[in-house]
């Protein structure tokens, strides 16, 4: 909302030296989002006047039209005589009134004028179109004034109105009443502490009879509609300049008289309108919802195909008019318009909002629609524009008024007086509370002896509906800045969760091992399980819908998190990024079977009881929180000291490790065939005997379907299942010699290095620190379809030093154990 300063000063008694930054500031404390204040007009300097063309001589030796002008403009150039002033444009006369800037002055862009010769004459200034003015975009021809009893010479710049402050405000959907100069001087009034005079103050005249005849066939549609006629209205009559910069200032382009003051009645009061055409009109004026099949042309020269929800203006021949949105052209007010019947109605602020949304259009009339319109205005409005239309275009206003309504209710809120403060944490007096509510409106019935108030807000306000509503506009008039800030006190002893701890934790090893994490939403759609080639009955194709999605690209809530990181390692290797590890953590979404379909709505007066809560969680899926990562291009970089390392599948499962190593487990790696990894290179990741993830190589179908990098390796696992997080203990660290035993076993190749190593380790009893694999041989030694595996075993006690007979011991029942479970023989032994 555009709203001139000069517009708000007529209904506000604001101070003399109040500027237009000044009423912003305290706007902007009363809650509103004054985005920007615009000094239109300051960089005019005159002299700026009104003058009379007193004669024109065609010049007919150049190209285009070229008029040498004389132009009376009385005093202001000091001598009286006549300006001569060369002008482009033909759309004036002799006789007509004009704008003209002398030498000396300045026009809006810096544009400085002064005598000069052109065309083979000298031009002493120059006659101004709007466009120059800075109050409109045409540019075709200049500013031919209406005419009026101002005398030649007198200055424009005031008579125009040119020089304003213009407050630029952002209203929030709650604020419709702020979509009116109405509703700012109000605003204005309350922060000054001065008197507003409300523009629909007038004595509305005895009518005894009806207008052009309307009813309501949907009361849910449309509560309230007036019209009113006018007869006899000269389509040639010009809208009064002072009107036409004010409609420019804020926002909308001069149309003609009868449709520039129903737009300025709108800005003014915040009450839309309507003019039809009377003679095309047929029959009665109905108010109804689209019928199956019905289209209306609107003024955009558009044919609409209707829908049975859209709330519309009809008369006998069907569909006229978009209700509270955009009128029909069949009806449209042309230039030859004399006779008219002005609406006013009150429609639903939901219907509105479904239509333009449905529909694509939108319009300044829907905009306020569907934030809510004081459903007190239309009888005010209706009157005020027929009124306009007989002063400024000679129309006789018919006596009579059609007035159709559907009952409504009213409004009560019961609240405490010291509900306000308790909200705040700011003591209010009863006194201040009552005051501040009667500012905005309100009509206050406090209770005898009691904390009790009886609100009814006024009908412009329709967003106030409970105490709440009541208690922010106490807050907010009393002043935001009033209200103390003080640092929360935490309770000794609490902090971060265990899981929180882990959660970091994790994040600090894996971006210590090389991972950098990233942020992926949450969304996902049904393409993406296709490209992870998940089979028809994998329970992770099923899915939550969002009823809003933010793209219906997306539509889904994804249940693991590989779309999102493989789509980011994706774009950063689309931009040169060859060698990329990526992490992210975060939660997935698990549809729980028999959940209901919605989660129940609960009430904002109270809390919830345990049973609304448990009802909400019955409704929302399981949301396992998960570590996940991707790598692609080298793991260990090549340069001078030689070539690098790719990544491979080990590296993503040393990934999976570097996460349970934090959670203080130890996994067990098995081989495995799970989507999206590839058959031969996927491993499944256990704690104990608990499934927790897999890691692995990608199938090459999914680093095709995703744009990857060949032999993309990934990782994914469920932290929760790695158990309760508990304190991180510090490791014992002996101070006694490790012993070192290597030995290679011999098995046979389809047995995994990790059943021989889990049976060492269990064989090798108390003294065994560590294992590791440190080789693997399938040479001809081995023997066919054999490997030889190579581990280091080392040896430690917490208390001695281990002589070599005990090591040897442990080695050898270690290897007994491993003999024993998979087979394996050792070899040179």
């Amino acid at each position: 909302m555009r709203a001139p300063l000069s517009w708000l000063r007529e209904y506000v008694a604001l101070p003399a030296d109040v500027t237009g930054r000044d009423l912003a500031d305290r706007l902007i404390a009363a809650g509103l989002e004054v985005e920007a204040v615009e000094r239109a007009g300051a960089d005019i300097t005159g002299p700026l006047v009104v003058g009379r063309v007193l004669a024109i001589e065609e010049l007919t030796e150049f190209k285009k039209p070229i008029r040498y002008c004389q132009v009376d403009v009385g005093q202001a150039n000091g001598t009286g005589e006549p300006q001569n002033i060369i002008c482009g444009a033909s759309n004036f006369a002799v006789g007509d009134r004009v704008v003209v800037i002398l030498p000396g002055g300045e026009l809006p862009g810096g544009f400085k004028i002064g005598a000069r010769k052109t065309y083979g004459r000298v031009s002493e200034g120059m006659i101004c179109s709007v466009r120059e003015l800075g109050i409109g975009d045409d540019h075709d021809g200049i500013l031919v004034l209406p005419p009026g009893d101002e005398p030649t010479g007198t200055d424009a710049i005031e008579l125009l109105g040119l020089r304003d402050d213009v407050l630029d405000i952002a209203v929030t959907p709650d604020r419709g009443y702020a979509l009116s100069i109405r509703g700012l001087a109000r605003e204005a009034a309350i922060a000054y502490d001065v008197p507003f005079t409300d523009p629909t103050d007038v004595e509305l005249p005895v009518e005894t009879g009806g207008s052009y005849p309307a009813s309501i066939a949907d009361p849910t549609a449309c509560d309230r509609i007036v019209l009113r006629e006018v007869r006899g209205f000269d389509p040639s009559a010009q809208t009064p300049m002072r009107m036409r910069v004010r409609l420019y200032r804020a926002g909308m382009r001069p149309v003609s008289l009868a449709v520039d003051i129903t737009n300025y009645l709108m800005l003014e009061l915040g009450q839309p309108l309507h003019a039809f055409d009377r003679g095309k009109l047929t029959g009665p004026i109905v108010v109804r919802r689209a019928a199956e099949g019905e289209e209306l042309e609107t003024l955009d020269h558009v044919r609409r195909e209707l829908h049975p929800e859209d709330i519309l203006i009809t008369d006998e021949s069907g569909p006229i008019s978009m209700a509270g949105t955009m009128g029909g052209l069949a009806t449209e007010i042309d230039e030859k318009s004399a006779d008219m019947v002005i609406e006013a109605a009150h429609f639903d602020a939901i219907g509105t909002a479904r239509m333009i949304r449905r529909h694509r259009v939108r319009s300044e009339a829907s905009y306020r629609f569907e934030r809510g319109v004081d459903r007190e205005l239309p009888l005010y409005a209706s009157y005020l524009a027929a009124r306009m239309l007989a002063e400024l275009g000679g129309a006789e206003v018919l006596p009579g008024v059609t007035h159709a309504e559907a009952p409504a209710g009213t409004v009560t809120i019961e609240m405490a007086a010291g509900h306000p403060g308790r909200v705040a944490g700011v003591e209010y007096a009863r006194d201040t509370v009552v005051r501040r509510l009667e500012q905005v409106g309100c009509a206050v019935r406090a209770a005898a002896g009691g904390d009790a108030l009886t609100v009814t807000p006024p009908s412009w306000r329709p967003d106030l509906t409970d105490p709440n509503d009541l208690a922010e506009e106490v807050i907010r008039l009393e002043g935001y800045d009033a209200i103390p800030s003080r640092a929360p006190r935490p309770v000794a002893g609490r902090g971060l969760t265990p899981a929180q701890r882990l959660r970091r934790r994790i994040g600090r090893a894996l971006a210590g091992a090389g991972y950098v994490e990233v942020l992926s939403y949450p969304f996902t759609a049904e393409k993406d399980w296709d490209g992870l080639q998940l089979p028809a009955g994998d329970p992770r194709r099923r899915a939550l819908r969002l009823a809003n999605p933010m793209s219906e690209d997306e539509p889904l809530l994804r249940t693991t998190l590989l779309p999102g990181l493989l789509k980011t390692l994706g774009r950063n290797v689309g931009r040169g990024f060859a060698d990329v590890a990526l992490y992210e953590q975060g939660v997935v979404f698990r549809p729980r079977e028999g959940a209901p379909a919605r989660s129940p709505r609960l009430a904002v007066d109270r809390g919830p009881t345990a049973g609304e809560i448990a009802s909400v969680e019955a409704a929302l899926p399981d949301q396992p929180y998960r570590v996940a990562a991707v790598l692609a291009g080298e793991r260990e970089p090549s340069g001078w000291w030689g070539g690098g390392r790719p990544a491979g599948w080990a590296d993503a499962i040393e990934a999976a490790r570097t996460v349970a190593r934090e959670a203080g487990v130890e996994l067990a790696v098995r081989a495995d065939r799970h989507e999206p990894w590839h058959p031969g290179r996927c491993a499944a990741l256990y704690a104990g005997e608990t499934l927790v993830g897999h890691a692995g190589e990608l199938h090459p179908r999914v680093i095709k379907a995703f744009g990857l990098p060949p032999r993309t390796c990934a990782m994914e696992l469920e932290t929760r299942l790695l158990g309760d997080p508990g304190p991180v203990r510090a490791p014992h660290v002996s101070s006694y010699p490790v012993a070192t035993q290597d030995v290679a076993l011999v098995v046979d190749a389809a047995v995994p290095a990790a059943e021989v190593e889990a049976a060492l380790r269990d064989g090798a009893g108390e003294l065994l620190e560590s294992v590791r694999l440190f080789d693997v041989y399938t040479g001809e030694q081995a023997g066919e379809g054999r490997k030889s595996l190579a581990y280091s075993l080392r040896f430690r006690a917490p208390d001695r030093t281990l002589t070599a007979e005990e090591a040897g011991a442990s080695r050898d029942a270690a290897v007994a154990a491993a003999a024993e479970r998979t087979g394996a023989v050792q070899r040179g032994g």
